[in-house]
């Protein structure tokens, strides 16, 4: 029979196995914003770039990418993917599903990041001939970060809520080992009351974090050397 009435000692027995998965979200969490701010930056810089097939290109796996759902696009790299001789662990799989799927959203944020950046600063980079590369590294993305954090730091939040959908390969993050412990005690109460909370609190420190970042940035931008 299933219990609604909250149990202390049960929690407290239960707590222990929910932080070490709560580890497991925060890892799939990092790892997957690093690598969804790394293909953001590639998306966008090859948005800008002069070969027009390039650009269409990218632009439409971009908005594919944007226009199906997350759970598709993880079932379609655990379950698919292995029939073309590409096997990935269930954390290896939600980190590249998550850091792809997000990447596409930051590569919009990092477009418009870099089109905010004034005519003047890139005819000034051409009078002092500097390389393209250096152009961004020295100009363009030194004074464009700033407005990029509050945009990319939610993308990030709202990608720490999405990793419950990992739970559907076979991934013991938080709801998953709340969803184990529920139906082997027949409580569900507890466990899910505790994963809701986690959720809320590392949400409400990430913005907290996200904010002090942005409030100490240089907003005159900073040396990328």
């Amino acid at each position: 029979m299933i219990g609604f009435e909250w149990d202390w000692a049960f929690t407290w027995e239960v707590l222990p196995m929910i932080l070490s998965a709560a580890k497991v979200t925060l890892l799939a969490t990092l790892l997957g914003s690093i690598f969804a701010i790394f293909m953001g930056l590639v998306f966008a810089l090859l948005r800008r770039s002069k070969n027009r097939p390039l650009r269409i290109g990218v632009y439409w796996i971009v908005e594919f990418i944007r226009s199906t759902p997350l759970l598709v696009q993880i079932f379609f790299l655990y379950y698919v993917m292995p029939e073309f001789g590409i096997s990935l662990s269930p954390l290896a799989t939600g980190v590249f599903a998550l850091g792809l799927h997000y990447g596409a959203y930051l590569s919009e944020v990092f477009r418009s990041g870099i089109d905010g950046i004034e005519k003047g600063q890139w005819e000034a980079a051409r009078a002092l001939n500097l390389s393209l590369i250096d152009t961004y590294k020295d100009i363009v993305l030194p004074q464009a970060i700033r407005p990029m954090i509050p945009a990319t730091g939610n993308y990030i939040i709202a990608m720490f809520k999405e990793t419950p959908q990992l739970s559907a390969i076979t991934l013991l993050e938080m709801l998953q080992i709340a969803k184990i412990i529920g139906s082997e005690n027949f409580r569900y109460l507890e466990p899910f009351t505790l994963v809701g909370i986690l959720y809320l609190v590392f949400s409400i420190v990430a913005a907290y974090g996200i904010h002090q970042v942005e409030k100490r940035f240089p907003k005159e931008g900073f040396s990328l050397k």
